[in-house]
C-alpha cells in the first residue's frame, strides 16, 4: 500500500439491530464481582438501563474482576452509550460498595465497547465470552458458571 492511502471505513452494519459488546473491569482488577449479591445488583441495574436510558441488555457474563455484556438502543431517544454506561457504572458502584461496607472506586475509569457488525460476529463474540470462566479455571463447563445469562434479548 502506498503512503497516504487508507483503508475504507465500513459503510454498513450487517445486522438488523445495532448491538454493542461491552467490557468493564474492576479497578485494580480486584476479584469481587462473582457472588450472588453483586450479580443481583448488576442484573437489576442492567434491567433499569432500558427505562432510564433507552438501552436494552442482552447476554452477559460476570467474572470475578470484570463484566461482559451486549447492549442495544431500544428507543429513538436513547441516550448516548457513554452516558448510559457511565450511569450504570455509577449506580452499580454505589450499591456494590455499600453492600461491602467500602468506598470506591469500583470500576476502572475506561470501558471497552465494540460494535458487532453482523449476527455472525455476535455469535462468535458470545461463544468466546461464554468460555471465559472455563479458561480462567473457575468451572469445567461454561454451563456450570452461575453468573451469566441475559436480560432483554439473547
Amino acid at each position: 500500500m502506498s503512503v497516504g492511502r487508507h483503508l475504507k471505513r465500513l459503510t454498513a452494519v450487517w445486522s438488523e439491530q445495532e448491538v454493542y459488546f461491552i467490557t468493564i473491569c474492576v479497578a485494580g482488577r480486584k476479584s469481587i464481582l462473582a457472588n450472588d449479591v453483586c450479580a443481583a445488583i448488576l442484573r437489576e441495574e442492567w434491567t433499569a438501563l432500558r427505562v432510564r436510558h433507552g438501552w436494552s441488555v442482552g447476554r452477559y457474563v460476570i467474572m470475578p474482576d470484570h463484566v461482559h455484556f451486549m447492549t442495544a438502543p431500544v428507543l429513538a431517544a436513547a441516550k448516548p452509550l457513554s452516558v448510559a454506561i457511565g450511569r450504570w457504572k455509577e449506580w452499580t458502584a454505589k450499591r456494590i460498595m455499600r453492600s461491602r461496607g467500602q468506598s470506591g472506586p469500583l470500576w476502572q475509569a475506561e470501558y471497552f465497547d465494540h460494535l458487532l457488525r453482523s449476527t455472525e460476529s455476535r455469535s462468535a463474540k458470545w461463544a468466546y465470552v461464554l468460555e471465559n470462566p472455563v479458561r480462567a479455571g473457575l468451572v469445567q463447563s461454561a454451563g456450570l458458571w452461575p453468573y451469566g445469562g441475559f436480560v432483554d434479548f439473547e
